[in-house]
């Protein structure tokens, strides 16, 4: 894991964490307790501040930063960031699903309990509203998010996280 301080500030994070072998941090960033941050992945707070909650898991390849002293990154709890997704000088609420290789840009909003389909590109200054899916270029509201898909993707996907980082934490992997 590459650990970079920048400008005074170096990462920080709370308990039982995981981080890969290539995973990068960097600058002004603290993360919460149990958070894992998968290969490729880069958490860049060089340029503005990125505060991120208990159980955030940031996928393989994905890219956090932040815009030079506009617009912070905020991340809640319970949050899954997928694979390849850009988050960028926003702010995401608990309990949120960001798809695999979508774009979430400056100054937008992702209240709790939603998803942002694969793919999907959020731009400059949406606000997401509590427990909506958004998808497509530019996304847009395709509907709402149900208990069903609640507990079976939004809370599925942070949990199975929690389960796999285990196997790479355990001493005998």
């Amino acid at each position: 894991m590459l650990i970079k301080t920048v400008r005074g500030y170096t990462p920080q994070w709370g308990e039982d964490c995981f981080f890969a072998e290539n995973a990068t941090l960097i600058g002004d960033l603290i993360l919460g307790d149990q958070c894992s941050v998968w290969y490729q992945a880069v958490i860049r707070g060089d340029v503005h501040s990125i505060r991120i909650g208990n159980r955030v898991n940031i996928q393989d390849g994905a890219v956090i930063h932040a815009t030079y002293q506009k617009s912070p990154t905020t991340i809640g709890h319970d949050v899954s960031i997928g694979h390849n997704a850009i988050v960028h000088g926003c702010t995401i609420h608990d309990s949120v699903l960001i798809g695999m290789g979508s774009i979430i840009m400056d100054d937008c909003v992702i209240h709790s309990n939603s998803i942002i389909a694969a793919g999907s590109v959020v731009t400059q200054n949406t606000i997401v509203e509590e427990g909506s899916i958004y998808a497509g270029i530019p996304a847009k509201k395709i509907k709402s998010v149900d208990p069903n898909l609640q507990k079976g993707e939004i809370e599925r996907i942070a949990n199975n996280y929690l389960f796999y980082s285990n196997w790479f934490k355990s001493k005998e992997s």
